[in-house]
């Protein structure tokens, strides 16, 4: 069974993309983003340890997987598990045409209006992907990728309508 991660920007389609594989391939799908924040206002990152019992009852569920998110601090805990990886590197622009044009996310939103008050703030939060040096920015993808020893590939524009 497949194991996939997909990372990059937020925009950079690894939603869209995971959820395609998996419903095409009957493999599981993790949203790290549903890991990585406690569920509350204003949000709050877990610490990496709740993190990891959450990605390890996962992993004890499942038999082929894709998951997708930023957070390389995550992405590490996977790595060894994983049978291939995915860098969606699409540009910065790009992402925030994609993030404009996203589809309301239930899962992460009660709303769409809710969904459109934080949109601002997340193109602002991706145009800095790559001024940022920490577990979300440009150069920890990068590194991620070049240090992972499997399979890999590299995607520089959206994927859905080539699969």
């Amino acid at each position: 069974m497949r194991k996939i991660l997909i990372f990059g920007n937020s925009g950079s389609g690894k939603s869209t993309l995971a959820r395609h594989i998996a419903g095409k391939e009957g493999l599981a799908h993790l949203d790290l983003d549903l890991l990585a924040w406690l569920p509350i206002s204003p949000p709050q990152r877990r610490t990496i340890e709740e993190s990891r019992i959450r990605i390890n009852s996962f992993l004890q569920e499942q038999n082929g997987w894709v998951v997708e998110g930023c957070y390389t601090d995550l992405l590490v805990l996977l790595k060894h598990e994983a049978t291939e990886i995915i860098f969606m590197d699409l540009g910065v622009e790009q992402c925030i045409v994609n993030a404009r044009n996203r589809p309301w996310e239930p899962h992460k939103y009660k709303t769409q209006e809710a969904q459109d008050a934080n949109l601002e703030m997340l193109v602002s939060w991706i145009r800095e992907y790559n001024l940022r040096s920490d577990a979300v920015s440009y150069q920890s993808h990068r590194n991620f990728y070049d240090t992972f020893q499997g399979n890999k590939r590299i995607y520089t524009e959206n994927q859905v309508n080539k699969h």
